[in-house]
């Protein structure tokens, strides 16, 4: 009996010995085959323009062709879950976010997915700042303003969000944060919403910066204050939130790139040498600073720390304001 698990073992050995190089041959070959980016948002919105705008420069540096699948649906919640279970091979990169990957676990504590665990974070893509807008028929001119009104009309004042976006979190954490009480109005997307908001049936919005610069400039919207740290390129003259007598705020809008847990090293960390080539190219800096976009900080460990920090403060945001996924 023991000559007989003796043989086994050693079969067993003997075939996994085998199996090493074409492990190490297969990660050294790496890619040999197209990639796939799942982007887990319909075309055409911020999350789909920025998985095209680097799928084209990362095939060159790859030498392989990158495809962008598009897997909308719950937020990006469908995409991100089908991401999680794909081969952990480097063939397919998940696009991570702040909706699908720290908003989502604040609204649904039993999500198919932990984004901190089934993940390895390579690259933040993009960061950028909501604006709180006000129709430019409104008597408001800054955010104290708007504050000084809302206490003194509690309830009274409405606002506009899409449910679980970013500008939606921005809005709920300003309110916990200022102590005020304000009305919120459903919009099924950004585009219903912005055109209430041009026809004043709702009188303010948290929205994208890029989204809102257009209307700003034909007057018809007021930029109070962005939700990022510093001030935004695309208005040097509005002030954030922060510096409107809120130190430390900030809500942002973000994506990034992902692997599913378990991708060899050796993949890893080219795809993540891929990653910084391509945030450096000037063409893209210049594509994404154009449109009041940061280049955030590269690399594995930067995204992940951020990606783990983002997660709780959303999820504090979203029980203490009591939102329920729709």
């Amino acid at each position: 009996m023991n000559h007989r698990r003796q043989l086994i073992a050693a079969s067993a050995l003997a075939a996994l010995s085998a199996a090493l190089p074409q492990v190490a041959l297969a990660q050294s070959d790496y890619p040999n085959k197209p990639i796939k980016i799942i982007v887990a948002f319909p075309p055409g919105g911020t999350s789909d323009v920025m998985g095209r705008m680097v799928a084209e420069p990362l095939a060159k540096v790859l030498g392989q062709p990158v495809v962008v699948e598009n897997v909308g649906g719950a937020g990006g919640v469908i995409g991100t879950e089908r991401g999680s279970k794909a081969a952990p091979d480097g063939y397919t990169i998940i696009q991570t976010g702040v909706g699908q990957n720290a908003v989502a676990h604040g609204l649904d504590p039993n999500l198919k997915y932990d984004s901190i665990k089934d993940f390895i974070h390579i690259s933040h893509v993009h960061s950028g700042p909501n604006v709180l807008v006000v129709n430019a028929s409104q008597p408001y001119k800054t955010l104290a303003d708007l504050v000084k009104a809302a206490k003194a009309n509690p309830g009274k004042l409405d606002y506009g969000y899409t449910h679980a976006a970013s500008g939606h979190m921005a809005m709920e954490l300003f309110k916990q944060t200022a102590g005020i009480f304000m009305t919120g109005i459903p919009y099924r997307g950004g585009g219903p919403m912005m055109t209430a908001l041009l026809g004043n049936e709702i009188p303010m919005m948290f929205i994208n910066q890029d989204v809102a610069l257009p209307h700003i400039k034909a007057g018809k919207l007021r930029p109070l204050a962005v939700s990022s740290l510093q001030r935004n390129v695309l208005y040097p003259d509005v002030p954030t939130v922060a510096e409107s007598g809120y130190p430390g705020f900030e809500a942002l809008s973000w994506s990034g790139m992902s692997v599913p847990k378990g991708t060899p090293a050796p993949i890893v960390a080219k795809l993540e040498a891929a990653f910084k080539e391509v945030m450096a190219m000037p063409a893209i800096k210049q594509k994404m600073e154009g449109n009041g976009f940061v280049v955030p900080v590269q690399g594995v460990k930067p995204y992940s720390d951020f990606v783990a920090s983002e997660l709780p403060r959303w999820t504090k945001v979203i029980k203490t304001a009591g939102i329920k996924p729709q």
